[in-house]
């Protein structure tokens, strides 16, 4: 079964939980904007699980997705790690405006647990920087095992880090926000560091909710559970969204999966819109499939 996934969607409660104690005055620390900046996007670009994307005869599908969305969580960099000639050729099949949301690779997060990990940072740095300005926030995502015990690794880890690259962090461990002093020390050495902190929406990890920014970015991974109470969540985050951007918020970064990924365009289709209306942002809304969308056929 996937992380976070469930046979029941229907008996979970999908409310989001009450902001964090701390939120309202982490982002008050920041200067109030007009319109935040908003990217929305998938995991991938891959046909085989965004079928309902593109229209038939779709050539280059990356720069067919470039022209939906403006930016695309990408996971194939946590498996393989690519020379300059290719991800120089995915920024270029792109428009100005997209970034690349790179997830870090599974040898430095799952294979060495952040252990004795320079060498692979420096490789992982020489080879993403290639995205250059469409390069956007690097996210590391740690196995569900990784527990607080290993702290230290964590605090090694975004000392080491590239200062000049915006970095992101997903915790699944329960413990690392169901123990109120292990969450104060995490939040603490992420707020010093400006290292975003991963909020991830699925429906059996409801815990990971913790609705705590650490700067003044949202990251925002949403899992949908191929059930009909996919809109009203991202429905639920929209009226969140517009609460933080009012209290100083003033970077969004939102990506949408479901357990069966052939929907997720449909769902981010519907948010963009909503954010349009509510935020005032101009994102483009996704024409999927070429017929902008028909959400009676998602379930």
């Amino acid at each position: 079964m996937k992380f976070g996934s469930v046979n029941n969607p229907g008996d979970i409660d999908f409310s989001l939980p009450d902001d964090h104690p701390d939120t309202a005055q982490l982002l008050s620390q920041y200067e109030n904007v007009d319109v935040p900046s908003v990217f929305v996007g998938c995991a991938k670009w891959n046909p085989k699980d965004l079928n309902s994307l593109y229209p038939k005869g779709t050539g280059d599908k990356l720069k067919y997705y470039g022209q939906q969305f403006n930016s695309v969580e990408l996971n194939a960099t946590f498996y393989n790690t690519f020379d300059a000639d290719q991800i120089a050729d995915w920024h270029s099949r792109v428009p100005e405006n997209f970034r690349f949301f790179p997830k870090v690779n599974r040898y430095i997060s799952h294979l060495k647990w952040l252990n004795d990990i320079e060498s692979a940072v420096d490789d992982y740095y020489d080879s993403i920087i290639h995205f250059k300005e469409k390069l956007g926030t690097i996210f590391l995502q740690l196995r569900g095992k990784f527990a607080p015990k290993y702290f230290n690794r964590v605090q090694n880890f975004v000392e080491y880090w590239p200062k000049e690259l915006p970095l992101a962090i997903e915790f699944r461990h329960p413990d690392w926000f169901g123990d109120e002093d292990v969450a104060e020390d995490l939040y603490a050495l992420l707020e010093e560091h400006k290292v975003a902190n991963v909020i991830t929406d699925t429906a059996g990890r409801r815990d990971l909710l913790h609705m705590r920014p650490t700067n003044n970015e949202v990251f925002i991974r949403y899992v949908g559970a191929n059930h009909e109470s996919d809109f009203t969540r991202l429905d639920d985050w929209v009226d969140r969204l517009e609460k933080w951007t009012n209290q100083g918020l003033g970077n969004i970064h939102f990506f949408v999966h479901q357990n069966k990924e052939e929907k997720s365009p449909e769902l981010a289709a519907h948010f963009i819109k909503n954010m349009n209306d509510r935020l005032e942002t101009d994102l483009k809304v996704p024409n999927i499939g070429g017929n902008g969308g028909n959400q009676g056929d998602l379930f």
